[in-house]
């Protein structure tokens, strides 16, 4: 795809165009839901430079879901009743078992959780909590949306179980930086 332009000026009114182009008001919720998907992208993009440069397969299963995101927010914006989905809004077969097997794997290598986590520990692991808290806001505006628009029943799980892996991978890469975890404690004890 060659961008000719960066700018139309379509949108100084307050309105954009959404896959097929219908236009919208850009405070629909339509537009926060596949704004938030390409918000928790960019997270994830930057998540990815702080790794370890020997922790290939966490970049590799990172850039998959941003490729997989980037479907999510053409699914998103793509209003169904009006634009049939275009090939590229669909999630390749198998990428929530691919999550859920991610998970399972790595929940096996960690020590029994013993409480509630406070995001921190390494650089890379609290960027991935803030990927994780992202992404359960992409969740909440993707519920939104899905209560008066076609939502494919897959983006909802996809997105849910995001969450869950951002989770366990930071525990993983403190767990493999030798970082204690901050273990939530009620002040009033």
């Amino acid at each position: 795809m060659r961008i000719t332009t960066v700018y139309t000026r379509r949108g100084d009114t307050g309105t954009t165009d959404l896959v097929g182009g219908v236009r919208i008001s850009k405070a629909d919720i339509r537009l926060e839901a596949y704004g938030t998907v390409d918000e928790l992208s960019a997270h994830i993009g930057l998540l990815v430079t702080m790794l370890h440069p020997a922790d290939t397969s966490d970049r590799e299963l990172l850039q998959t879901i941003q490729r997989n995101l980037f479907s999510i927010g053409t699914h998103l914006a793509t209003d169904q009743s009006q634009t049939p989905l275009y090939p590229s809004a669909l999630l390749p077969q198998g990428e929530t078992q691919r999550l859920e097997q991610e998970i399972d794997r790595i929940v096996a290598l960690l020590p029994e959780q013993k409480g509630f986590v406070l995001p921190g520990g390494t650089p890379a692991a609290a960027q991935t909590h803030v990927c994780r808290t992202v992404c359960r806001r992409a969740e909440r505006c993707i519920d939104a949306l899905a209560q008066n628009a076609e939502v494919g029943t897959d983006v909802m799980q996809y997105v849910n179980r995001l969450s869950d892996y951002l989770f366990v991978l930071a525990k993983k890469i403190n767990f493999n930086n030798g970082a204690s975890e901050i273990m939530w404690q009620n002040a009033c004890r």
